[in-house]
Formats: C-alpha cells, sequence, structure tokens
C-alpha cells in the first residue's frame, strides 16, 4: 500500500531502503507498484534526471516522466532543472540495457505522481488536514508539497493571525508542518491554510497572564500603537514608540488581557535586534488523531466580533 507523502518522507526508511538497494528489490518494487524514492543527481542534455540508486545500478526518468498533470500540460525545462539535488518520488517501469552493457532502472515520477492525485488528492475535501513540506517560499505566500511533489499555495494570511510581513518570519523551506484543505478550484488545484490549526483567541491567551513580563517580537508600528506578537496566533498592542520597529524583539509587561475586545494591551520594556529564527509551530489540534474539523472560530464568545472559518 502507498503512501501519499511529500517528497522526502520515504527516503529514509527500512522500507524504501529495501527496495532500492538491489536489482531484486526494484524488480519487486515493479510487481507491487510501489512508490519509492531517491536523490536526483544529474539532468543530461536531453533533460532526462539521473536517479542514484542504492544498489550500484543508475536509474533514469526520462524527459516526459518527470512531472504529471492533471490538465495534461507539458513539463517545463525549469521544473527538470530544479529537481537535481533533491529527492524525488518514482515508479519503476522496468529495465534496459546500455551501449556499454549497463543496466539501467527506467524509472517515473509522473506515475507516482499521476497515482497520488488520483487516490488521494482527488478526494481530499475542504477542511482536511494534511502534512505538507515547504518548498519555496515568495512575498505573497508558501508553496509546499501536499505529496509526491504536487505543490499547493500557503498564503500569507492563512499562515497565522498575527501578520507577518514575509512568510520566512514563520517558515523556512524545508519544514514540515501541518495544514488544512481551504479550498479546491476546478482544475483540482488545492489551496491551503495553516492559523486555524494555531489555536484560539482564548486559547492563546490562556498561556498569559496580567502582571508578566514575556518576550514577544514586533510585527508593525503604527501611529496609533506598537504591535507585538506573543504567539503565531496572538498580538498585543503597546503605546507608539519612535524608537522601535518590525522585527525587533521586544520584552513587554501585559498590563490587561480583554477578552470581549481580543485585546492584550502592552507596555515594552525593552527591546533588542537579535534575530529570531522561525520556532516550531505548536498545534492546539491533535493532528495525529484528528483528520478534518468543519469549522473553526477564533474569537471568543463574548466578543461582537467573529473571525471563523467554515470549510
Amino acid at each position: 500500500m502507498n503512501e501519499y507523502r511529500p517528497e522526502g518522507a520515504l527516503i529514509k526508511t527500512e522500507k524504501n531502503y529495501e527496495y532500492i538497494s538491489s536489482k531484486s528489490g526494484l524488480e519487486k518494487a515493479l510487481d507491487r507498484q510501489l512508490i519509492l524514492e531517491a536523490p536526483a543527481v544529474m539532468c543530461d542534455h536531453n533533460f532526462n534526471l539521473h536517479i542514484e540508486l542504492g544498489s550500484g545500478m543508475r536509474g533514469v526518468i526520462p524527459r516526459d516522466e518527470v512531472e504529471y498533470s492533471p490538465e495534461g500540460e507539458s513539463v517545463k525545462d525549469i521544473a527538470i532543472l530544479t529537481r537535481v539535488g533533491k529527492t524525488v518520488c518514482f515508479k519503476v517501469c522496468g529495465f534496459k540495457t546500455s551501449a556499454r552493457g549497463e543496466c539501467i532502472a527506467v524509472l517515473s515520477r509522473r506515475l507516482a505522481q499521476r497515482e497520488c492525485f488520483e487516490s488521494y488528492i482527488k478526494n481530499l475535501a475542504p477542511g482536511d488536514i494534511i502534512p505538507a513540506k515547504v518548498t519555496h517560499l515568495e512575498s505573497f505566500g508558501a508553496f509546499v508539497d501536499v505529496g509526491c511533489g504536487r505543490i499547493s499555495l500557503l498564503s500569507i494570511d492563512s499562515i497565522s493571525v498575527s501578520r507577518i510581513s514575509h512568510p520566512s518570519a514563520r517558515l523556512s523551506v524545508g519544514d514540515v508542518i501541518y495544514t488544512v484543505v481551504r479550498s479546491i478550484d476546478d482544475r483540482g488545484r488545492i489551496f491551503v491554510s495553516g492559523r486555524e490549526l494555531l489555536g484560539t483567541w482564548e486559547e492563546n491567551a490562556a498561556l498569559f497572564s496580567e502582571g508578566q513580563t514575556v518576550r514577544g517580537i514586533i510585527r508593525s508600528v503604527e501611529s496609533y500603537g506598537v504591535f507585538v506578537e506573543l504567539t503565531p496566533n496572538l498580538a498585543g498592542l503597546a503605546e507608539y514608540r519612535d524608537d522601535v520597529r518590525p522585527g525587533q524583539t521586544a520584552a513587554v509587561y501585559i498590563k490587561s488581557i480583554i477578552p470581549d475586545k481580543m485585546k492584550i494591551k502592552l507596555i515594552i520594556i525593552d527591546t533588542d535586534d537579535e534575530t529570531i529564527c522561525p520556532q516550531p509551530l505548536n498545534y492546539f489540534v491533535d493532528t495525529e488523531h484528528v483528520m478534518h474539523m468543519n469549522s473553526w472560530k477564533y474569537s471568543p464568545r463574548s466578543s461582537a466580533k467573529i473571525i471563523e472559518t467554515i470549510f
């Protein structure tokens, strides 16, 4: 039974090593139609991907077998080149002998992706909780692998409730995270969100108490005050200061917590230019056992302002 995980999830498993470490293992994988993984080490002048197998054999993914598109679009050269140096998934299609008498395994990433799409991605619905791997970051959001190299967009406003200027403030390339399927368009493209897994206002506010002095990150400086992030889904407001700037860490005193207005009033004690690396995300949903959510309400019951997501 194949697992449809982001690329890189299988490569270090015993099962994967067992099948790619010998020709007999690859033959079994061919017979069982298994999805395996190995690193791409070269792209030749014909845009065929060469795969490093642990069996001492060479694997090749022909150009037309590098990527699957439900829309039938042809694979772009850049999409092939960017696979070099990365782990790729594939299915074994057969074997051939080179002019030098070398046995070469013929592989297909396209077939692995097609099976993933037909058996997994195609059946997802809004509200489903799925793992994803961050592949690259842009100013408008993060691109994530939701299975066998199939890419989805996590827009910047869906990463967390606390506003950030760039996804790198929260995520790094290679991070494996959990996301919620937000929507699926008529072309089968999936868009995901992350903030619904990072807790409600009350759940995050419960981590703090009035009178505490804690560390935060200055995210925005406005004429009416300074927004300081306490957690990815919780920010407080301090009085305006002209000597602080976004990105600084700050020691803040919690003056008051007001649930019905979803406000936390802060006093900035001190600031520092120390660069904070993205911290592991703290999920308020048991992502190991909860597979779906129908809705999420961020705002407290006592609040007149409603912030929620209906899937």
